[in-house]
């Protein structure tokens, strides 16, 4: 007969704190239209509302690699935990 898995209680932990914060802020930025919806400063010429945003995707595509790591990271070290 196969082993069911247990279930475990969600744990908060520092590191998974830091993945939610890393997932979260990039919402948290592009809804908060006020912060950015302005023309100055300008950079190459583009106004700040259309360059904010682009760095945005930028900034958002290095935050989902930092959270997919340290889940990847959190993950490893939870099984190996289990397992002793």
């Amino acid at each position: 007969m196969p082993e069911v898995p247990e279930h475990r209680k969600p744990i908060v932990t520092p590191v998974r704190t830091v993945v939610a914060l890393c997932l979260i802020a990039p919402f948290v930025a592009m809804l908060w239209v006020g912060s950015y919806a302005k023309v100055e400063p300008t950079f190459a010429g583009m106004p700040f509302f259309y360059w904010y945003q682009m760095l945005w995707v930028v900034v958002s595509t290095a935050l989902t690699m930092v959270a997919y790591v340290l889940w990847q990271r959190d993950q490893r070290a939870r099984k190996e935990g289990a397992s002793k």
